[in-house]
């Protein structure tokens, strides 16, 4: 699993809020993903890659380490 930080985020509200965010990856480079779970990720927090949830394949989901 990918390990990282966040770069920054940014709430939707469309429908159902969630949160988008931007990792700065351990290993190079920048990813968009979404916060996994309901806890709100905030710049610099170290995050880890949790498998996918309701089954959108492609889409990386970050959560708090």
């Amino acid at each position: 699993m990918r390990t990282g930080a966040v770069y920054t985020e940014t709430i939707v509200h469309m429908g159902e809020p969630y949160q988008i965010l931007i990792v700065s990856l351990d290993e190079g480079g920048r990813v968009t993903g979404r916060a996994s779970g309901d806890t709100r990720l905030v710049i610099d927090d170290k995050v880890i890659e949790t498998d996918s949830e309701n089954g959108i394949p492609g889409i990386p989901y970050f959560r708090k380490l």
